[in-house]
């Protein structure tokens, strides 16, 4: 879809990726942009054509007024996100599933479920939901949060065949780690924000249903096919060397 003069939402744009879409829309020539974020007043991004807008994607009310506030949308960037960094046998694990379900694949389906009419509305338009190179390979430390990834991920691809019909093209975005405040403890090589935003945006205009953002998600798209004999013993090693560095 063409992105100059389109109005767009972005959940979770105080900060972070979310931020990053906001800007790279505006660079693209958007005409007005809602940054909706649980804290409107956190928004510091200042230009004429950004909305604050308050949306907790959890709070299924909440959702529904933000889609009749911004009634014009006719492209929604379903960012928000969260992770607690447990693994699926740690103490807390439960609780702390529940509560990135509750965001990441929950929160996918309300604005989803609110926004689709909008978009039908407006001519179709774009749903684009921020998915994750866990969507499809997981590693102990983020066990919990993968799988939440995992959901939104089927969920995108459910949606993607349902929505069609109204014309509007649903975009699946994975990428690797992205320096945010998320990884703020990852050592790993992390992604520029404002790239992955730019490549994204990028993509959209371009009719993509799936964007594999950066060079992390391109390798772990390429070996999906390979045995899990293959695919595993890399991450097997990675995580007893950190296990046993951790009880040094």
């Amino acid at each position: 879809m063409q992105i100059e003069g389109t109005v767009a939402l972005v959940t979770g744009a105080n900060r972070g990726i979310g931020a990053a879409y906001v800007r790279a829309l505006l660079d693209g020539g958007a005409a007005k942009v809602y940054a909706a974020a649980r804290d409107p007043k956190r928004v510091t991004i200042e230009d004429a054509r950004v909305v604050p807008l308050a949306l907790d994607v959890t709070d299924p009310g909440q959702v529904a007024a933000a889609a009749a506030q911004a009634s014009d949308v006719a492209l929604v960037i379903s960012n928000a996100g969260i992770g607690r960094g447990t693994t699926a046998l740690d103490d807390g694990a439960i609780e702390a599933a529940r509560d990135e379900l509750e965001v990441n694949y929950f929160g996918v389906l309300h604005v989803a479920r609110a926004f689709a009419p909008v978009l039908k509305a407006n001519g179709g338009g774009a749903l684009v939901n921020m998915l994750s190179v866990v969507s499809w390979l997981h590693v102990p430390g983020m066990g919990t949060y993968a799988a939440s990834k995992a959901a939104a991920w089927a969920a995108t691809n459910a949606l993607r065949v349902q929505l069609r019909g109204q014309g509007t093209q649903v975009v699946g975005v994975h990428v690797g780690y992205v320096d945010t405040d998320l990884t703020a403890g990852v050592t790993d090589p992390k992604s520029d924000p404002h790239e992955i935003a730019a490549n994204v945006v990028a993509g959209i205009a371009a009719g993509a249903e799936e964007i594999l953002a950066d060079e992390a998600s391109e390798q772990v798209k390429s070996v999906l096919s390979n045995d899990l004999a293959t695919l595993y013993p890399g991450l097997q090693e990675r995580y007893d060397a950190a296990q046993a560095a951790a009880a040094a």
